[in-house]
């Protein structure tokens, strides 16, 4: 197929678009590389030897949209762009609320223009909120506790709203906690600032980027007092995108899927195999809970496995051990290349 990959230049669209690639199809990257670089997209070349056509360009924009799309004519969008932390949200809600909710009113308007009828949504977890019992699966109550989470809410309220419409196809992935990297150690998770996820905090402590590990919470109803999460390797993640194209080739309307392993892990057991695979210290300081956070989530995929034919098959260790390479080897992320 022909997939407009928007956000592809990301932590996330970069290893799907290894995994595209991989598949022979041919991609097209819309990026405004707000919180990404170029230089991503020039090692996924290097990696696959495959060719990445690239335009820089913000979602919202309806003129860069229609562009792209009339001289790309993608048969299907795989939807990354989108700002995505939950702290951030709380304190940023416009911000929010524009790029992520009219962000997908702009795509979906400029997809119809040129007749693409099926998108691959990037959803979260955190659409669900506290949880009435785990593990989630995907006809749990919608009930999000964050800014973000609402907005990756009525995005999918409006997806399932225009695949009706139009006959369309919109394939929601639930993320649950993506980490890891590459096993080439050429591409990972490099934060623009302050990192919001748990991994690449931890990774810039042990490479000694940053003195310390906040730990927001010890006092959770959980086994150790830190949160439980679901944690997905990116590249599981990344084929999880490349079954949902299959998918969405095949079926109509909206559907929703988890995208986690069912094996949730605390801070505290995530530091420790990190602590494992670095052979660093990684010293922490317990804060505050943050506004949003929940204390444990944990996927049911088995839809994902019985209806796309996917499953994770990264470890742990997996996670840790390619995140540590990635970091190590990189620790300035991606900015010694820039220009």
């Amino acid at each position: 197929m022909r997939v407009l990959v928007t956000g592809g230049a990301g932590y996330i669209g970069s290893h799907t678009l290894v995994e595209l690639l991989g598949q022979a199809h041919e991609v097209c990257v819309l990026d405004n590389y707000d919180n990404s670089s170029p230089v991503v997209l020039d090692r996924v070349r290097k990696l696959t030897n495959g060719t990445v056509t690239a335009v820089e360009g913000d979602v919202r924009h309806d003129n860069t949209l229609r562009d792209v799309m009339t001289t790309f004519q993608p048969d299907a969008v795989i939807h990354f762009a989108g700002l995505k932390a939950v702290g951030d949200s709380m304190t940023n809600p416009l911000g929010y609320y524009d790029v992520n909710v009219n962000g997908t009113l702009a795509l979906l308007r400029a997809m119809d223009e040129v007749g693409c009828k099926r998108i691959i949504f990037s959803s979260s977890a955190t659409v669900y909120g506290e949880p009435v019992y785990l593990p989630y699966d995907e006809a749990h109550p919608l009930n999000p506790t964050s800014v973000y989470g609402r907005t990756k809410m009525m995005a999918e309220h409006i997806l399932a709203d225009w695949a009706q419409a139009s006959g369309g196809t919109a394939v929601l992935l639930r993320y649950f906690n993506p980490v890891g990297a590459h096993a080439s150690a050429t591409l990972g998770e490099d934060p623009a600032d302050v990192p919001n996820n748990l991994m690449p905090f931890i990774a810039q402590v042990a490479v000694g980027k940053r003195p310390y590990l906040n730990v927001f919470g010890d006092d959770y109803d959980t086994p150790d007092g830190t949160g439980l999460r679901d944690y997905i390797h990116v590249v599981d993640l990344a084929r999880a995108h490349v079954a949902a194209l299959d998918y969405a080739a095949d079926h109509s309307g909206a559907r929703a899927f988890n995208i986690g392993t069912g094996q949730p892990y605390s801070v505290q057991q995530m530091v420790a195999a990190f602590r494992t695979a670095s052979g660093q210290p990684i010293p922490v300081v317990v804060a505050s809970r943050r506004a949003g956070d929940i204390a444990a989530m944990q996927a049911d995929s088995s839809r994902a496995l019985s209806e796309m034919g996917w499953r994770a098959t990264h470890t742990l260790d997996d996670m840790a051990a390619s995140t540590w390479a990635w970091q190590s080897g990189n620790p300035n992320g991606f900015q010694s290349e820039e220009g």
